[in-house]
């Protein structure tokens, strides 16, 4: 049996540092397409202030209702309001994996770029730009970091703080005991699943703002996420950061991408 699918479709750009980035308009309008969705809903864009952007996916996350809320971005700072939904929903219980070539841990005076994108899951720590920070703060405890193979100094001085798990090279088993060291003792964690696309090898998909080598094969990332989904609930699925330049990508994506929703969605 499947949940009840919405997906939100924000065509955020201007948190990325990518000088392509203004194609991440038309990725999210593809990447919500893929969804195989009860509902959707798209979120205008300001494009010269993400707090008021952040406010809009903030009333359109609330008005979603129960199921499987899948956010299709645009970049990853659009997942600012749907993890910070998702940690008031479930508390303690959340644990956010975080599938990504970097690990988006920089502060505003940390960042190489200036670039949000690559400040948000710092952001949802609780330290971040005025206006960007999550109320109800992600402890470092609740983060894995899967597929992570590109951190600034000051985001791996991060990590090794505060104890975040960082899994490079990851298997199902890897990070199925991740999620259950971050989870709460005793209880069921509910997980909130990050996919930024250069996730996996831009040898395999290109269509990215930031590729980085290495990286993950589609049919790895989608059996990870069904191990995950097979084994705790889906508190939320976000898609981000494609940048549409080959067909044949678009063509991978779309497949991958009505794949994962479906496992994640599955009761």
């Amino acid at each position: 049996m499947l949940s009840e699918v919405t997906v939100v479709e924000v065509p955020q750009w201007r948190g990325s540092g990518a000088r392509t980035a203004e194609r991440l308009r038309e990725g999210a309008r593809l990447l919500a397409g893929m969804v195989k969705a009860d509902r959707r809903v798209r979120v205008e864009v300001d494009d010269d202030d993400l707090a008021v952007t952040a406010a809009r996916v903030r009333t359109a996350v609330a008005e979603a209702g129960d199921g499987l809320l899948v956010t299709a971005g645009g970049d990853c700072g659009v997942e600012l309001e749907p993890v910070a939904a998702a940690r008031r929903r479930y508390g303690d219980r959340l644990v956010v994996v975080w599938f990504d070539a970097h690990g988006d841990l920089n502060t505003p005076e940390s960042s190489p770029s200036g670039a949000y994108h690559g400040m948000v899951l710092r952001a949802l720590t609780g330290e971040g730009p005025e206006g960007l920070v999550a109320g109800e703060p992600v402890e470092a405890r609740q983060i894995v970091l899967a597929g992570v193979r590109d951190l600034d100094a000051a985001e791996a001085a991060f990590v090794e703080a505060h104890g975040v798990r960082h899994l490079s090279v990851v298997d199902a088993d890897a990070l199925l005991a991740g999620i259950e060291a971050s989870g709460p003792a005793g209880g069921e964690a509910a997980v909130y699943v990050h996919i930024d696309f250069d996730v996996l090898d831009p040898r395999i998909f290109e269509s990215v703002g930031c590729p980085t080598p290495g990286g993950m094969q589609p049919d790895h990332l989608l059996a990870l996420v069904r191990a995950v989904a097979g084994r705790f609930e889906v508190a939320g699925l976000g898609l981000m950061e494609y940048e549409p330049s080959r067909a044949e990508d678009q063509e991978l994506l779309s497949r991958l991408v009505g794949e994962l929703v479906e496992v994640c969605a599955r009761r």
